[in-house]
């Protein structure tokens, strides 16, 4: 898969989970995280309380996506890391 290619599976990924995201969330201010910046400023997708990483590939890390997602996250936020192999059902990783 190209570099654009690439960007557009994951940018796409993001915008469904906003919208996942909305739906189980109404009320909160859900939107994807400035794509300019720095994965240590802002997550992929902005969620109240936690810290959103988000993968999609052929066949994801998900330790990988979860030590991204700790390594990261700010005090105050729960590291999430939501995971999507193609073909597959997403999976959603956590620490407890």
């Amino acid at each position: 898969m190209s570099g654009a290619s690439s960007r557009r599976k994951g940018a796409d990924w993001e915008r469904a989970l906003v919208h996942r995201f909305r739906e189980a969330m109404p009320e909160a201010v859900i939107r994807r995280g400035l794509q300019y910046r720095t994965g240590q400023e802002m997550s992929d997708v902005e969620v109240p309380c936690f810290w959103v990483e988000a993968k999609a590939h052929q066949r994801t890390n998900v330790r990988e996506a979860m030590r991204q997602a700790v390594e990261t996250c700010p005090p105050g936020r729960w590291p999430l890391a939501v995971c999507k192999d193609d073909g597959q059902t997403p999976l959603v990783t956590m620490q407890l």
